[in-house]
């Protein structure tokens, strides 16, 4: 039997984060970085908010990233106890073009800087602080991500990884090694990397800063991030790992377009196990991901008081006609 279909943890799935304005949320993973608007719904349990979510084309785990925004939030702080930065993975030969989209957008961006001897990386935030990589790589074989004005030879291909921020490494890698199939893949100075498969879209890397600031959840903070498992029958086995683990995951939750659990890390991080479907098509064609407000069945009969309270979107879909 190949190794990887014995796993019950297969790799990132998605990562969820807070903003604030919708719309301006919307206008810079669309319109500025290039990804596909894939899903406009609410979140399940605050439906007067949004659920935004963004990805490749047809929403493939290791790509997804999903926002809640709340209109006028408190800005997050960044620091020990959160997933700190979400890396995307673009080709090695695409770090002109990226600065100078950057300047013709007004997005404050770093110098591009190397870890691990010889990875190249640039840090930028989005409007609400929130943490971000460019990765540029020749590591990645995903196709580009279409779309938007954005030539297929700089597009992103989806995400690279996430950094933890931790007082220590030891626990938080303790159960990602034991429980949640991950490897250590390398580590330099207080940064240590694992992966349930060792490409780009499912790195995890630890780091221990030098500062012990607590984080704080809030706009432009990430609220979980989420890991793949195949199905029901690998994501119970999953439930019972982290359960024997000493851990407290929650029951089975039907998120519409997955099933989920979610629990505490030791660090302090949620971290969440989704199933890889039924997936984003369910309810409405690939074609037309994002263009329609979905909502799951319970929230059918409150269709036209939920709408007034969303702010307005343009046309979600204009970069993919």
């Amino acid at each position: 039997m190949d190794k990887m279909s014995t796993k019950n943890i297969t790799g990132i799935h998605h990562i969820t984060a807070l903003a604030g304005n919708a719309l301006k949320n919307l206008e810079f993973y669309r319109d500025i970085l290039g990804l596909r608007f894939i899903k406009k719904t609410v979140n399940f349990d605050d439906p007067g908010v949004y659920h935004l979510y963004f990805g490749d084309y047809e929403g493939n785990p290791g790509s997804i990233l999903t926002f809640f925004p709340y209109e006028g939030i408190r800005r997050g702080r960044h620091g020990v106890g959160l997933v700190n930065t979400t890396s995307f993975s673009v080709p090695a030969e695409s770090i002109a073009y990226w600065e100078n989209r950057f300047e013709k957008y007004s997005i404050p961006f770093k110098n591009v800087q190397e870890r691990f001897g010889s990875e190249a990386f640039m840090y930028f935030e989005d409007t609400d602080g929130l943490g971000l990589e460019l990765v540029f790589n020749n590591l990645d074989k995903r196709g580009p991500i279409p779309g938007g004005d954005i030539p297929g030879e700089y597009a992103i291909r989806g995400f690279f990884g996430a950094e933890i921020w931790a007082a220590g490494s030891e626990r938080t890698a303790a159960l990602l090694t034991d429980k949640m199939d991950h490897e250590l893949i390398k580590e330099s100075g207080s940064r240590v990397r694992f992966a349930a498969k060792n490409e780009p879209g499912h790195f995890i890397d630890i780091l221990v800063p030098s500062s012990s600031t607590r984080g704080l959840n809030g706009g432009g903070t990430v609220h979980h991030v989420a890991f793949a498992t195949p199905d029901k029958e690998t994501q119970l086995k999953a439930w019972h790992a982290v359960k024997r683990h000493g851990l407290d995951p929650t029951p089975f939750i039907d998120r519409q377009y997955f099933r989920s659990i979610y629990f505490r890390e030791p660090g302090g991080v949620l971290f969440e196990v989704a199933t890889n479907g039924p997936g984003f098509a369910i309810d409405e064609p690939l074609e037309a991901l994002g263009t329609e407000l979905k909502l799951p069945p319970r929230y059918e009969n409150r269709r036209e008081s939920i709408e007034t309270q969303l702010q307005p979107l343009n046309d979600p879909s204009k970069s993919f006609k």
